[in-house]
């Protein structure tokens, strides 16, 4: 017979998905796209010439400047092919790419100085931007043409990466090899800087300029990146070949982003789709993804900086979205220092990604992450996990290479205080996936459990089930797990609180749940039927089978 007390954790479990539930019937939040005068400059008036060869980052950058100084408008990227530098966007400007028109940013690495940026929730010297803008207001990016970031020059590549014609062409074309044979750098200069201190760019008193020239080819450019900017709409254009991250609002509010295709070769590492860093009122729909690394990646700056920045990523809709290659379909984190909140994401399919739905950080970040809601996710063909929440980030790539071996995290306690991260109040149903390497991932630390999580409504596919570590109050409901491994179907480490209603399973499996670790506690299992199974538990490593209660 269940106690009260555990009657009562119970109901809380049970209210709270009710009222998570009724979150979507509120009203979503409120986001305001910018509005434009007709007044419309094309860049040829302005000198630029479009047959990939001239540099027109003067003609450009000048049709901004007249046309922003006259009250704004639309600046004109006709079709051709328009070599260029770096461009800055002004206030009430709509810079609008035509079909047909390609918008090249040269392989000419000294068109780009050295600037003070933000780089992995850190402040740090960058290149300049291909695309920026700084406290401005009502811009834009429209049209249907594409802009390419041309970041082959800059990335280095891993060779488990390319096919061996690929890697010998790679290695030809110049560059460095280093000594293991595994990795092709774009220069010397770039090869020691990624071997010595993490964080070469970020900005130290002791670091000088000379410092930073040094490293220059190291310090690779987001695509495009606002700071501190308002209403800003990017519609209907392609973004492709960043050098690094490809799109970055950074501390800015009522962002549109709608009808996009970000474009990135899978092995581009740190080739994110967009990063939505410590920005309020965002809009992204309509939009699709196949990229290097996470794709719609939701971030508030890193450990000490962010806590101290305290800008959460907040009142967030993603909806209506494709991610094909990428590190993680939608993902809060790693940085996530500032927090996270109030996030609204639904009707987004997921086709061969490393993991769907990732949420990670680790030790040291701090942030809350809460009250997000997620619904009508589809999946196939995903590498690792379909869903994953995990407290041991350790910035490795979501599969390991061939080869690469990967020790777990030692478990222990640590203090709690400002550097120790929270994820919690999740709410994610109607979710389907045709096949992954695992169903379900939860990883808590000890001493803060990934918590009040409700999954509901789902049909997972996956060579194994589901895996609950440090975690407390889940709710798992009209779960569907058909792993291929059924030894266990579901497998719990240290967690309470949990509830298992109307878990389906095929008929067959080896084993149904095992519990271990003495903090197990308080797991109801309700509304499932054990008799299509081998074996129904195993308790071990000090777990209570009585705190397994059906």
């Amino acid at each position: 017979m269940l106690s009260f007390k555990k009657i009562s954790s119970l109901a809380v479990l049970l209210l709270a998905a009710f009222a998570a539930t009724a979150q979507w019937n509120k009203k979503l939040p409120v986001v305001i796209s910018p509005k434009f005068k007709k007044d419309t400059v094309s860049i040829v008036k302005f000198g630029a010439v479009p047959d990939g060869n001239t540099i027109n980052t003067k003609a450009i950058n000048n049709a901004i400047e007249t046309l922003a100084k006259r009250g704004g408008g639309v600046v004109l990227v006709p079709a051709g092919l328009w070599l260029t530098g770096p461009i800055v966007l002004k206030s009430n400007i709509n810079l609008h790419i035509a079909a047909s028109a390609t918008l090249l940013f040269t392989a000419d690495k000294s068109q780009y100085p050295l600037v003070k940026a933000n780089w992995e929730g850190l402040p740090q010297m960058r290149n300049q931007s291909p695309i920026s803008a700084t406290d401005a207001s009502n811009i834009a990016i429209t049209g249907k043409g594409i802009i390419d970031g041309n970041g082959d020059v800059w990335r280095s590549v891993k060779s488990d990466k390319l096919t061996a014609g690929q890697w010998k062409k790679l290695v030809a074309s110049g560059g460095v090899v280093s000594e293991d044979k595994k990795t092709w750098y774009p220069s010397e200069a770039f090869m020691k800087a990624s071997k010595g201190p993490a964080n070469p760019g970020e900005i130290k008193p002791e670091r000088d300029a000379a410092y930073f020239e040094n490293i220059k080819d190291f310090l690779r450019p987001n695509l495009f990146i606002v700071t501190n900017c308002k209403y800003i709409l990017l519609e209907g254009v392609t973004f492709q070949n960043s050098a690094a991250w490809c799109l970055h609002p950074l501390m800015s509010e009522h962002l549109t982003v709608r009808n996009i295709f970000v474009k990135n070769p899978w092995y581009a590492q740190n080739g994110d789709g967009i990063d939505v860093e410590s920005c309020s009122n965002v809009l992204i729909e309509n939009s699709t993804f196949d990229v290097g690394d996470d794709a719609l990646c939701m971030k508030s700056g890193r450990d000490e900086a962010g806590r101290k920045r305290g800008m959460p990523t907040q009142n967030v809709i993603i909806r209506n979205c494709t991610v094909y290659a990428s590190h993680g379909g939608f993902v809060i984190g790693s940085e996530m220092s500032g927090g996270a909140r109030n996030m609204y994401i639904s009707n987004c399919t997921f086709i061969g990604t490393d993991i769907g739905l990732r949420f990670k950080t680790t030790r040291g970040r701090g942030g809350v992450v809460e009250n997000i809601f997620i619904k009508d996710i589809y999946m196939k063909d995903i590498a690792a996990e379909a869903i994953l929440f995990d407290m041991y980030y350790m910035a490795k790539d979501p599969v390991p290479l061939l080869g690469e071996k990967r020790e777990l995290p030692k478990v222990e306690f640590k203090p709690v205080d400002e550097t120790t991260p929270v994820f919690k109040n999740f709410h994610i149903s109607n979710v389907y996936c045709n096949g992954a390497e695992k169903g379900i991932f939860l990883r808590g630390v000890p001493e803060m459990h990934v918590k009040d999580i409700v999954l509901e409504n789902m049909v997972l596919q996956a060579d194994k089930g589901i895996d609950v570590q440090e975690a407390s109050n889940i709710t798992f409901r009209n779960i569907t797990i058909i792993p291929a491994d059924t030894n266990p179907v579901v497998d719990i480490i240290n967690s309470d609180n949990l509830v298992f209603d109307n878990l389906k399973y095929k008929e067959g499996s080896q084993l149904l749940f095992r519990a271990a670790g003495e903090r197990t506690k308080n797991i109801l299992i309700k509304n499932t039927d054990a008799s299509k199974v081998k074996e129904k538990l195993v308790s071990e490593f000090g777990a209570d089978a009585k705190q397994i209660n059906w």
